[in-house]
Order: C-alpha cells, then structure tokens, then sequence
C-alpha cells in the first residue's frame, strides 16, 4: 500500500494500517520529540502522545498540509505542552555535529578539534535550554529537522512572516548567548548567523 493508502485505511481506523505508518515515522518522530525535550524518557511519552493524536484526529485530516508536516506539528505542539506542564527549562538537550551542520572536517580531528567540538555542542545544548518554548521550536524544526520556512508555518499555523522573524529571533538570541559564554566568539555556527539555502 502507497502511504495514501495507508492514510486513508488508517483514518478509516485500521489499526494494522495505521501500525504501519507508526513504523514509518516513529524515529523521525523520536528524535524531533528528543531535540526538544533533552530526556529520553519525555521523548518516548511525547512520541506517544504525538500518535495518540494522530490516530484520534486522522478521521478529520484532510491533507491541506503533508501527512509528515502534519505529524510534526503534533509532534512539537505535545513537546511544548509537556516543557511547560513540568513549568522547567531544560540545559541538556542533545545536539550533535549534524543536526547543526557542524560536520566534522573529512580527516580525523585531533585533540584541540575535538575539544572545542564538545565544547561547542555543550553551550549550544545549554543554550538551547534557555531558550523559550516558542524560539527552541522554530530553532529546532528549521535546524534539525530541515524543514523549509513554509513546512514550518504549516505545521505551526503560523504566518510565513512571523516564521522568518521568529527564527531570526531565535538565532539572535542563540548567537547571543553562546557569545556570553565567553569562549566561542571565533567559531559560530555559520548557520546560525545566517539563513540556509534551502527554503528562501
């Protein structure tokens, strides 16, 4: 069955459909649900939440927007009602090199390389975590998942105007703190000073 399919069973309620479509998803789910929430534990409950929603308000999908797309939302708006039911800023969320497009150079990196690395994927972690809900979001979904400023508006159902602006803002207030932190005005994140390619 094409993913169509899939969706029409499923909203139709076959579970088995529906099983299968979980399978399809469930590690890009995870991981948008990790990057925003920083614990294992609150990933796994928000990924469930996130088709738990998913399965209740297939009947009603309608496919203005990707299933994907859609799925992220559900994805993101279950984060940031866990991030403020437990009323806590987190520090920990876990970045690596390529979900920020810091890809390690082709040789190996030596000693120094991979302790500014570590050093650069902690204060970008940190920073993260003091971030508002609303700015980690756009930052996250733009940054990690990739996804182009109209996924975005879509999956938040936010004006494209106010995506672009949020995630400018979002930036600033990253570049800022890491550059508080005292040691990493020399090598920024060349994309969080500047918008991707992909997507303008």
């Amino acid at each position: 069955m094409t993913e169509q399919e899939l969706i029409r069973a499923a909203a139709a309620g076959d579970e088995d459909a529906f099983g299968k479509l979980v399978e399809q998803y469930q590690h890009k789910v995870y991981h948008l649900a990790l990057r925003m929430c920083g614990q294992e534990e609150d990933a796994a409950d928000v990924a469930q939440e996130a088709f738990l929603a998913a399965w209740r308000g297939l009947p009603a999908f309608r496919g203005e927007a990707g299933f994907a797309t859609w799925l992220y939302r559900l994805t993101s708006n279950a984060a940031i009602d866990h991030l403020r039911r437990v009323k806590r800023q987190r520090g920990d969320v876990s970045l690596d090199d390529e979900d920020l497009g810091l890809d390690a150079p082709d040789q190996a990196p030596g000693p120094q390389e991979r302790a500014e690395g570590q050093e650069l994927r902690q204060a970008v972690s940190e920073g993260l975590g003091r971030l508002s809900d609303d700015h980690r979001q756009v930052l996250v979904l733009r940054e990690v998942q990739g996804m182009r400023y109209e996924e975005i508006a879509e999956a938040l159902d936010l004006d494209l105007g106010t995506v672009k602006s949020r995630i400018a803002r979002a930036r600033g207030a990253l570049r800022k703190i890491l550059l508080e932190s005292g040691n990493l005005s020399g090598y920024l994140p060349s994309n969080l000073s500047k918008p991707k390619e992909r997507g303008r």
